[in-house]
């Protein structure tokens, strides 16, 4: 539906100039808070004329009810002025002092009107009319009773004619066209990087990355697991991000292209691993000087060919293989050196940045690090139950979630040794 919304005339924005006359009587341009504004200022107008007008009514009624009232009340004595006089109307008035339409209202009453059921009447009319006319009075002279009538008729007025809306209006995002990743069906792919900087892709999680055909004094360097309508991110030995379709990848049943191609790295940088997740998946990215922090895969994306700067390198270090994060209030991050030290900790407790140098992982002495005698080897995020894998050469050993209990400290800290056998340490993997 947006994808109409954005391509055909569904949706349409039409320009509108308001040139309305206004309450003064002139023309002019009005947005449409000015009009709403001015036509409730003749609303005001048009119903305080109206009351106004009632309330003339009333009083002129009033006003003749007075004189009729006094004429019941001396029945006979109007009789017989009416009978003997020659002006009758002129001795009414000053008989009884009634204004000229007091009189005339007298004079114009027909015999049958006369009865005593009649005065009754006139009575309760003029109680009636004196009721309306207090309220008239009181809504007259005052602005929050006359908005609150204005109110209540237009509420009733739109009880009485209106009807449903019949285009509802929703909130929804902006209308954009839908692109080719949009379209694409999502399968599952392994995207396989090598040392030398050539990218290929293959269709599903089964294959070996390291079994593949390489170029003559190429090899395996990285390789992730993700889906074809995902971006596959590059991370080259500068700390900069590269993004790219996966699905516009070479199949892996050739050797690839070089990342080259597409982009333009830092002369001497290299590209070293490579990230497949939805946008809102986190990821921990640290260096081997042992900094790090824990970003969305969306920061990392960017299309400009020099790369976007994610990870701001110590001088001297390079980065480490990224680690996806599956939840990042219980997951575990378990880091290890050179020098077999191994400690785990929360994950929270790295914090989440878009782009920067990150926290310290684990302690190494800096003199240490200086000299290039100890630097951190890699990172593991563990969900809760996982395990790990250390490897220190060609062995490797399992490490069970109880068995990380002995390594767990806060963050920071120089955690414990490994076994030994295990304190040369080349490598660490999430246990599948």
């Amino acid at each position: 539906m947006n994808h109409l919304f954005a391509t055909t005339d569904m949706e349409r924005t039409y320009r509108v100039n308001l040139n309305v006359i206004g309450i003064n009587g002139k023309p002019g341009v009005r947005n449409l808070k000015q009009i709403l504004t001015e036509w409730l200022q003749f609303r005001l107008q048009t119903v305080t004329r109206r009351l106004e007008y009632r309330l003339d009514q009333v009083v002129d009624r009033l006003h003749i009810l007075e004189g009729l009232l006094i004429a019941y009340l001396n029945i006979d004595e109007v009789i017989h002025i009416i009978r003997t006089e020659d002006e009758p109307k002129q001795v009414m008035m000053q008989r009884f002092e009634l204004t000229g339409t007091q009189a005339d209202a007298i004079l114009d009453l027909k015999l049958r009107y006369l009865a005593k059921l009649e005065e009754f009447k006139l009575q309760g009319e003029r109680d009636a009319l004196d009721e309306e006319r207090q309220k008239l009075e009181l809504t007259l002279s005052s602005k929050q009773r006359m908005k609150t009538l204005i109110k209540k008729e237009l509420l009733a007025d739109a009880e009485r004619y209106g009807d449903a809306r019949r285009s509802p209006i929703v909130a929804r995002d902006n209308a954009q066209a839908l692109n080719e990743a949009d379209l694409l069906t999502s399968e599952p792919v392994t995207i396989i990087l090598s040392q030398s900087g050539w990218v290929r892709a293959a269709k599903g999680h089964e294959i070996d990355p390291e079994s593949l055909n390489y170029r003559s004094g190429d090899e395996f360097q990285h390789a992730a697991r993700g889906r074809s309508n995902q971006l596959a991110v590059f991370l080259d030995s500068s700390g900069r991000a590269y993004s790219l379709s996966a699905h516009n990848l070479p199949s892996a049943r050739s050797l690839g292209e070089p990342l080259t191609k597409p982009f333009s790295p830092p002369e001497g940088s290299r590209f070293l691993s490579v990230i497949a997740a939805d946008p809102t998946d986190k990821i921990v990215l640290a260096s081997n000087y042992g900094y790090g922090f824990v970003t969305a895969t969306e920061n990392l994306y960017g299309k400009v060919k020099a790369g976007k700067r994610i990870l701001a390198l110590p001088p001297g270090s390079i980065p480490l293989s990224p680690a996806l994060v599956s939840d990042y209030e219980t997951d575990l991050i378990a880091c290890v050196t050179s020098g077999g030290h191994l400690l785990v900790y929360p994950l929270s407790e790295l914090p989440e940045l878009a782009k920067g140098k990150g926290n310290k992982l684990i302690n190494i002495p800096p003199k240490i690090v200086k000299t290039g005698e100890e630097w951190v080897v890699g990172i593991a995020v563990l969900p809760v139950g996982g395990e790990i894998l250390v490897w220190a050469g060609a062995r490797y050993l399992r490490m069970s979630a109880k068995d990380l209990e002995h390594y767990t400290a806060e963050r920071a800290k120089r955690g414990r040794k490994l076994p030994r056998g295990f304190q040369r340490v080349t490598a660490i993997e999430l246990a599948e």
